[in-house]
């Protein structure tokens, strides 16, 4: 699953407000800050939404060891 830094760091990247990701992701505002503070638990139907709504915007998730930090990460795909 992602971790809510991978979700802000993408969105970082985008360029995308945290209502923007939310409409797009079909989840509240709310629920995303929430989610991105680290003050909820999230569904993991919640959190494929928000990777889908991500990934359709131009990123892609790293899994632990494919970053140089040797941990999970995110990059806008090439």
């Amino acid at each position: 699953m992602i971790t809510p830094e991978q979700i802000r760091g993408a969105r970082a990247m985008l360029g995308m407000t945290q209502a923007e990701l939310a409409k797009a992701a079909g989840i509240s505002t709310t629920g995303l800050n929430n989610i991105e503070r680290g003050s909820a638990d999230p569904k993991a139907s919640t959190l494929r939404s928000i990777r889908a709504a991500l990934e359709s915007s131009g990123v892609v998730f790293q899994a632990d060891g494919e970053m140089a930090s040797g941990g999970p990460g995110v990059r806008l795909r090439k």
